[in-house]
């Protein structure tokens, strides 16, 4: 959770994050992590069945899962491609099934699980921003 507010503290109007990572990985954990940096207030759950959730924030945020989606055309097709060129934050989960949908320059987040539940995260994004860990 609180990677994903460090990381909403770095999007702004058509931002993409892209997560990749194995079941129960804490892909949408990092999305409600995301959600509350950006102040949605509503409940941010899977949308593996309805493949797309909107909620308002400090900007609309678009949470999409590409989970059950056959790949790029699927993505097109259901009308989450306008959404990444939106005025909002699109989180994609399962975005290795659509990798032509993934702009450019949008962050990439991969997820390993770890021994017990300790996860390993892999960040790429744009490289004006930085999301170092805080030091005490």
């Amino acid at each position: 959770m609180a990677l994903g507010e460090r990381i909403a503290a770095s999007l702004g109007p058509g931002s993409v994050v892209a997560l990749r990572g194995g079941l129960g990985a804490g892909k949408t954990c990092l999305a409600r992590g995301i959600a509350r940096g950006l102040k949605v207030r509503s409940e941010v759950t899977s949308p593996t069945y309805t493949i797309i959730c909107e909620h308002e924030g400090t900007l609309p945020f678009y949470h999409i899962d590409a989970y059950r989606l056959e790949g790029d055309d699927d993505f097109e097709n259901t009308g989450a491609g306008e959404l990444l060129f939106g005025e909002g934050v699109s989180v994609v989960e399962w975005s290795e099934r659509v990798p032509c949908s993934i702009p450019p320059g949008a962050f990439a987040v991969d997820i390993e699980i770890r021994e017990g539940d300790l996860r390993l995260f892999r960040i790429s994004g744009p490289k004006d921003v930085s999301l170092e860990h805080p030091r005490d």
